[in-house]
């Protein structure tokens, strides 16, 4: 990932006021700010994101939780319960182009930093709120976290072994895709600005996101009725798609059409299983899994993972280890892609950082802020974006407001 510079970039010229915390809201902030917005990240005085305490790990006394997803921004304490701090607020939302916050429906109303008061200072700002359920409906005022709407949203429902228990995904998922859809809904909304003159107000929950990525699983329910259940690593539709054991380490493969399960067949040296009428096709070999599935497995059984790979990947048959973070970030195409990223940090020194996937031809996004300490940017963002001088600083500190 070049460090490639901020004035080149997508949305370079672009101002982020965040005043989001824990992940979806900083993740799609940290996005926008890594295309080359200025991101100003509001935190409360003395405390903060509630993610710089969610440890260990730490590292030069930041979580890593927090430093994964708040790179790329800038860090301002207001009080926004303080009168004077929601006015600082109002004059940031003056001068910026996009309002990110994922408070509870009815807090921003109530501090007088609503959609509605600010595009009257500001009618071009495109203004974000990400919440758990949404703005309206019988749950809008119910507060969420990413593990309560999977298991809402049917995520939990349909991951786990089969037969088991529902699990949670290993990664706070929904709030992950919640602030890529956001961020994309963003630029989409920047956009049409350019052609309209104003902006404009986005209602995004994570439950909507978490059901519209339920895929196909979801279309199974709504166009033949069929109820969803776990799989483990096995596919519902596609059969042998799944993780198998080795001689030493578990492998993936997805032999996901005829033609892969003809050269599959070749390859691990059953070619009788071609004909056989209960594996002829797809859909007879996902009637016929409880017979097949065992037997590929005898067959994965006889080789180690490498040499699996090494023979699959000749025949270009879709397949792969199972990597821990050791294994991955060791990975020589990851490591080729750039996904991991190091930049200076004032109490790390280099802190090394996942990278965007993104790869621009023309303008290559990239990393060149380390996430905040906590108040880092207060002063500059002052004196240099509000035009405040050290007297009128000092004495909203006095007061509170920042």
């Amino acid at each position: 990932m070049t460090n490639q510079p901020v004035t080149d970039l997508p949305l370079s010229g672009i101002r982020v006021l965040d005043l989001s915390r824990i992940l979806a809201g900083p993740y799609c902030t940290m996005l926008l700010g890594d295309l080359g917005a200025e991101v100003i990240k509001v935190e409360r005085p003395d405390m903060g994101d509630d993610t710089r305490t969610w440890g260990p790990p730490f590292a030069g006394g930041e979580s890593a939780y927090y430093l994964c997803c708040n790179r790329n921004k800038k860090s301002i304490t207001i009080d926004l319960k303080n009168p004077r701090g929601a006015e600082l607020v109002k004059d940031l939302a003056k001068v910026s182009d996009v309002l990110v916050e994922n408070f509870t429906p009815g807090l921003m109303k109530r501090v007088g930093l609503d959609y509605e008061t600010l595009c009257e200072i500001n009618p071009r700002l495109v203004y974000c709120s990400i919440t758990a359920y949404g703005q309206d409906g019988p749950y809008s005022n119910r507060p969420g976290y990413d593990m309560v709407l999977s298991a809402v949203g049917g995520l939990m429902w349909i991951t786990g072994e089969k037969g088991g228990k529902p699990v949670k995904v290993g990664v706070a998922i929904t709030d992950v895709v919640t602030g890529v859809y956001a961020s994309g809904a963003i630029t989409a909304a920047l956009l049409k600005r350019e052609r309209s003159g104003r902006g404009q107000y986005m209602d995004v929950s994570l439950l909507d996101v978490q059901v519209s990525c339920l895929a196909n699983i979801a279309s199974n329910y709504l166009v033949a009725s069929q109820e969803a259940q776990r799989w483990g690593t096995e596919h519902e539709s596609i059969v042998p798609y799944q993780v198998f054991p080795t001689k030493d380490l578990p492998i993936a493969i997805a032999v996901a059409n005829q033609k892969l399960w003809i050269s599959f067949c070749e390859l691990i040296g059953k070619r009788e299983w071609i004909d056989d009428p209960r594996f002829e096709s797809n859909p007879k070999r996902v009637e016929s899994r409880e017979i097949l599935i065992p037997l590929v497995a005898d067959v994965m059984a006889g080789k180690t993972c490498d040499e699996w790979i090494e023979l699959f990947v000749k025949a270009a048959i879709p397949c792969g280890p199972v990597n821990t973070m050791q294994s991955l970030f060791a990975d020589p195409q990851v490591v080729h892609r750039g996904m991991a990223v190091e930049v200076p940090h004032a109490t790390i020194g280099a802190l090394r950082l996942v990278g965007n996937p993104i790869k621009y031809s023309e303008t290559p996004v990239s990393v060149h802020l380390a996430p905040p300490l906590l108040g880092e940017h207060t002063g500059e963002i002052m004196t240099g974006v509000l035009g405040y001088g050290p007297v009128e600083i000092e004495e909203l500190r006095k007061q509170g407001a920042i």
